[in-house]
């Protein structure tokens, strides 16, 4: 149903694993706002609605906990995130 851990563990190479680590934490986040949302858009039930979406909410801060992590542990993730932030703009503006 939901995602599993892309990629297999005992293969990356030491100096990737803390990176893989954090993306596979970033997927796993990722799956639960998608499926607490639509669970929240599901339901008839405005308690079980309001709290499905504020665990939504509290998901996506952690999706911000690990970015932020992610980001401080490779640097070309951030220099490609700068890329494509710059791309949006150009192609928005």
């Amino acid at each position: 149903m939901l995602s599993q851990i892309p990629v297999k563990v005992e293969k990356v190479e030491k100096k990737l694993l803390d990176c893989e680590i954090l993306r596979a934490a970033i997927i796993a986040e990722l799956d639960a706002v998608n499926l607490y949302e639509q669970l929240a858009a599901a339901t008839n039930n405005e308690n079980i609605r309001k709290v499905l979406l504020e665990v939504a909410r509290e998901e996506k801060t952690h999706v911000g906990e690990f970015q932020a992590l992610l980001l401080k542990e490779d640097k070309e993730q951030v220099e490609e995130m700068e890329k494509g932030r710059k791309e949006v703009e150009e192609l928005t503006e």
